[in-house]
């Protein structure tokens, strides 16, 4: 059984095509997930709505906390880690982080960043060793293959690798490098741009980026290995 931990990180609450003012991000993990599921209707899926519902910023107390050592502990810092103890079992849980996130300025959305925040944490998807200069960090969900996919939306053209306006996109370049730091280096990107613009060539660009994401779901399907591994109820 594959598991699958899928994150919409777009404000808008509807998806595109069926809502007024519609996500497109989230059109195409519901497309994802939705194929994935005719295929292989015994795997599962772990949903957060974090545009919609987005994880608490780190605070001073988090930090605090997150940086004393787990012998040390005192009684609130159970509580002020709870939310990221549970952001972290869902990911470590996971075979495929499947992530829908619209290019916000640039970037991702303060939401999906919060995530990010929450699960990038010493001792649990990341190790760190100063006596080793050299490789000082180790991650500590390398310890089996996972995939991640990005599948974004833009207003615009040409912010693709090799595009113009590359230079411009921190999304799924930012999000690469943190899913590498923890382990995560199978990633997968795919997007759908001209959403100012609109009309054909806004169609043209969600047929290409459903056909990708399909070919995708193909493609996955015939490497992920089916597993029978019990796999963590979340609410």
């Amino acid at each position: 059984m594959t598991h699958i931990l899928q994150l919409d990180a777009s404000a808008r609450p509807g998806r595109a095509g069926i809502h007024e003012h519609g996500s497109h991000s989230r059109s195409l993990t519901h497309r994802f997930v939705s194929r994935w599921q005719a295929q292989r209707p015994g795997d599962t899926v772990t949903y957060r709505d974090i545009g919609g519902t987005p994880p608490s910023f780190i605070d001073q107390q988090w930090i605090q906390a997150a940086f004393t050592p787990p012998e040390k502990h005192e009684p609130w810092m159970s509580d002020t880690l709870a939310e990221s103890d549970q952001l972290i079992d869902e990911l470590v849980a996971a075979d495929i982080l499947l992530i829908g996130a619209p290019l916000y300025n640039f970037g991702m959305p303060a939401a999906l960043k919060a995530w990010v925040d929450q699960i990038v944490r010493m001792g649990r998807t990341v190790e760190y060793d100063p006596s080793t200069p050299e490789a000082p960090f180790t991650a500590l969900l390398a310890d089996r293959p996972r995939h991640a996919i990005i599948l974004s939306s833009r207003g615009g053209v040409g912010f693709e690798p090799g595009g113009e306006l590359a230079h411009m996109n921190h999304l799924e370049p930012g999000l690469t490098t943190v899913l590498e730091f923890i382990g995560i280096t199978s990633v997968h990107s795919i997007a759908v741009e001209n959403q100012e613009e609109g009309g054909e060539v806004l169609a043209e660009s969600v047929a290409e980026a459903e056909r990708r994401v399909d070919e995708l779901v193909v493609q996955l399907q015939k490497t992920t290995t089916v597993s029978t591994k019990k796999v963590p109820v979340f609410q």
